[in-house]
């Protein structure tokens, strides 16, 4: 899953710098507020890719004294600190842009080239989309699109498709601005195609704040490993009860558990290591995810 997501952002990555460069180049030639705030869009977005194979690099790092659990957290790190460079810089700027070329409008020149660069940028983008989806359809599985998003443990993947995503929305957005600005005569709908471009960034930003919000304060693993891990423990003869299991994502791939099972009366201390060993050795093989398993003795009566 982490090589498939790599090539996702380095895919938008490459798509989004050659993008941002034309578009500013064609802001230049042709005045167009919507072109110019598609330029400042697709630099975001090329800077948001970096912060993204940061955090991939960063999250490799292994553990240490000061985190003895790993970096995994540095990917839901630098996914928020994307949703708020979209919402603070994309969005932001765009909106201004727009509310002044709305209040002082200038006629786009040159509309021909603010045409032919839109559709070229919407094929390269469409092909970073492309990948991307590609990508997300192989993690989303079975689930529906939304809980694939909810449960999805790396957020790079739909972070680039929500960006994708917006970055298509936006230049059909800044098309139809300039379009009829030419049709009508008015040059103000470049400037309202600008704000919409602000809005549809920070709508998206807002999104991928909630969603990664919860991956860097902790989420559980998926349910449905808490109750297969459930039935592993339930063949152990020696464990009466399990009071009570835990799980934390410290990365996309790294979950942290910790049990408290209630052994049976007048076992021994070895008896008890024995199984302690042997429950954490099928855990961690059961789930690969596992990495680290903590276990307590505790009666049910105690918790």
């Amino acid at each position: 899953m982490a090589s498939g997501s790599k090539k996702v952002v380095y895919a938008a990555l490459i798509a989004n710098a050659f993008i941002a460069v034309i578009k500013f180049i064609a802001a230049a030639i042709t005045g167009s507020s919507a072109m110019f705030s598609e330029g400042i869009h697709t630099t975001v977005d090329t800077g948001n890719q970096i912060m993204l194979l940061l955090g991939l690099r960063r999250a490799k790092k292994q553990p240490d004294k000061l985190h003895p659990f790993g970096y995994g957290k540095e990917i839901y790190f630098w996914s928020f600190v994307v949703a708020i460079m979209v919402f603070a810089i994309g969005a932001g700027i765009s909106i201004y842009e727009g509310i002044h070329s709305v209040m002082d409008p200038h006629p786009v020149e040159n509309a021909i080239v603010s045409y032919a660069v839109l559709a070229t940028a919407m094929v390269i983008t469409g092909i970073a989309w492309y990948f991307a989806w590609r990508e997300f359809i192989k993690v989303k599985g079975d689930r529906g699109y939304f809980e694939a998003v909810q449960k999805e443990k790396n957020p790079t993947t739909f972070v680039v498709l929500f960006e994708d995503s917006a970055a298509l929305l936006g230049l059909c957005v800044a098309m139809a601005g300039i379009a009829i600005s030419q049709w009508t005569g008015m040059p103000v709908f470049d400037g309202i195609a600008s704000i919409i471009i602000g809005l549809i960034l920070a709508t998206t930003a807002t999104w991928l704040a909630y969603e990664t919000k919860g991956l860097l304060i902790g989420e559980s693993a998926d349910p449905q490993i808490l109750r297969e891990i459930d039935e592993t423990i339930s063949t152990y003869d020696s464990i009466k009860n399990v009071n009570e299991a835990l799980t934390l994502h410290m990365g996309p791939n790294f979950v942290l558990l910790n049990l408290s099972v209630d052994f049976q009366d007048g076992l021994t201390a070895t008896k008890i290591e024995n199984t302690t060993e042997e429950l954490t050795i099928e855990i961690k093989k059961r789930f690969p995810l596992i990495k680290r398993v903590f276990v307590e003795s505790e009666n049910a009566s105690d918790t």
